[in-house]
């Protein structure tokens, strides 16, 4: 594969995302349970946002370094929202888009992962460990 073929062939779509709405002890339970940096926050099935776990971490020890603060900080996670805490300015990219392209948007943008929308709806997420996999694995080419 090169660099010049779909980004549809190395995107993740088996996705874990939450509600704008969803308290972060989902957010919380997702990290914790999921081996991913990266959380869609979908209405419906359209994209609003994504929470990166270093989003996560610095909404929870921004607050506090004090392990004895446990309780204050599962206090906090009950009282916001994803939407509180997402970003919303994201990259987005088409299936069909050439992954060259993503590649173009990591290394302008401080992004680690971009939606693949479709009709506005989302379809996926390119992540740089799709790429970093991708060309590990000899399934990508430059």
């Amino acid at each position: 594969m090169d660099v010049l073929a779909p980004i549809s062939q190395i995107m993740s779509n088996d996705l874990i995302t939450v509600n704008e709405k969803d308290k972060l002890t989902v957010v919380k339970e997702i990290f914790d349970k999921h081996n991913i940096h990266h959380i869609p926050v979908v209405r419906f099935r359209s994209i609003v946002g994504i929470i990166s776990k270093t989003d996560y971490l610095f909404f929870v020890r921004g607050f506090t370094q004090n392990e004895e603060d446990r309780f204050v900080n599962e206090s906090r996670l009950k009282a916001y929202t994803a939407e509180e805490i997402m970003t919303t300015r994201m990259a987005k990219v088409l299936p069909t888009d050439r992954i060259n392209v993503a590649l173009e948007i990591f290394s302008i943008n401080r992004f680690h992962a971009i939606p693949v929308v479709e009709d506005e709806n989302l379809v996926g997420i390119v992540t740089t460990h799709d790429i970093i996999s991708a060309l590990a694995e000899g399934r990508l080419t430059t």
